[in-house]
């Protein structure tokens, strides 16, 4: 029996689709239920399976744009399981590399055979045979055990001047250019780059933090708090506390313009932005000013996990009324993060480096991180995009005041 394996829809509004890489090969065998291929579209890569157990047939290449629904492979169910190796697992060898086997000459055909640690190029082989050349002949004239084209010569006319003449391997100088056809997941996102900076007029400012008291306390409770909940703490859990107390502060930077109107959401969807091997993908915590710093932390690992194994859904990435993205984890030490549309906000993070700082007039050698918010002007005035990342430092310099939405804590205690 044949099954048509039809392109499958990702989700709603999406027309085509991407072959972005086959899992398997034509004419292989393929059991029931395997991944048999990859797919982009414009918001995520999904994975096809197979409907029943026998011989694919491949009906479109890799890179190819096709319709939702139309058929990309065929499998013939009535087609017998192979006896002994899949096609998949044979490997094949590259004539070009340089090979490391023994070698010895045979005395009848004069051709060059298997002797130890010697390491041949192709062109001094050939060379090898040519000339009737054992391994061990040419190595006694030479100090090294990587035979070349002109260690065969030198051999062959008994140049004695090329004895124990050391010389490094060259390396090998590459010309050569590959293209490869853009996936539909980064064709959106740079569509999507490029509206932002013509669409909105989008400026960024910045801050230090001095991160010695979250590191103090990471270095205090990691291992209790791991026992307990298992996950440490991460940098990004207190980011994340601390952007939801400061929406809550301003909501001018929570609010987003749809039309003519302005929308201010009452909850904080923060997007964490994940490098995966598609692409930058944006996993949304839902509601992140209910949850506590253990709860946040295993929604991020969660989340993260399945975005770099490509296992990410589309509701998990949908919505989200602020983004914090991390560049620090590569080493950046300042940028200017771009707005992820239709969000008038975005946090950048940054590398962590000790420098000279002044502390109650006095100069220390402190852990800081640049921080930078890029803004909707059109949304965002200075004073509440400047006044939302001092309290965001605030709270990060001082996580105690966490605990009290941001108030301080001696206030709170005294009620006044």
């Amino acid at each position: 029996m044949i099954h048509n394996i039809k392109a499958p829809t990702p989700g709603e509004s999406i027309a085509e689709v991407q072959i972005a890489n086959w899992l398997v090969k034509n004419g292989e065998y393929v059991a029931k239920d395997a991944e048999i291929a990859e797919i982009d579209s414009d918001k995520a890569t999904l994975t096809v399976n197979a409907e029943a157990s026998g011989i694919i047939t491949l009906l479109v290449a890799v890179g190819e744009t096709v319709r939702i629904g139309s058929f990309i492979a065929r499998i013939d169910s009535d087609a017998a399981a192979p006896v002994g190796i899949p096609f998949s697992e044979k490997k094949e060898i590259n004539p070009d590399q340089i090979v490391s086997l023994p070698i010895k000459k045979d005395a009848i055909s004069g051709k060059v055979q298997e002797e130890p640690d010697v390491k041949i190029t192709p062109l001094a082989r050939k060379m090898m045979e040519e000339k009737h050349l054992t391994g061990r002949e040419v190595l006694e004239q030479l100090g090294h055990t990587r035979i070349t084209r002109q260690d065969v010569v030198n051999a062959s006319a008994g140049n004695a001047a090329a004895q124990p003449v050391i010389q490094p391997a060259l390396p090998e100088i590459s010309r050569e250019t590959e293209r490869k056809k853009l996936s539909t997941l980064r064709l959106k996102l740079s569509e999507r780059l490029v509206k932002v900076k013509n669409e909105t007029a989008m400026l960024t400012t910045f801050n230090e933090v001095n991160m010695s008291n979250i590191m103090a306390l990471k270095k205090q409770f990691n291992d209790s708090f791991k026992e307990k909940y298992g996950v440490g703490i991460g940098f990004m859990s207190f980011f994340t506390k601390a952007v939801s107390i400061a929406l809550a502060k301003f909501p001018q930077v929570n609010a987003m313009i749809d039309g003519d109107e302005l929308v201010f959401h009452k909850y904080a969807d923060i997007g964490i932005a994940v490098s995966a091997p598609k692409g930058l993908v944006v996993p949304v915590i839902r509601n992140a000013e209910t949850l506590s710093l253990a709860q946040i932390e295993i929604r991020i690992k969660e989340l993260a996990g399945k975005a770099r194994e490509n296992k990410i859904t589309l509701d998990e990435m949908a919505g989200g009324t602020f983004t914090i993205t991390n560049g620090g984890v590569f080493g950046s030490m300042m940028s200017t993060p771009i707005l992820n549309p239709p969000q008038s906000a975005i946090l950048g993070m940054h590398n962590i480096i000790e420098r000279p700082v002044a502390v109650n007039g006095q100069v220390v050698i402190a852990p800081m991180m640049y921080v930078a918010l890029s803004y909707d002007h059109r949304v965002i005035d200075g004073r509440e995009s400047v006044s939302f990342l001092v309290m965001v430092k605030e709270l990060l310099e001082n996580p105690v005041k966490m605990l009290f939405e941001g108030s301080d804590p001696l206030k709170v205690l005294l009620g006044i």
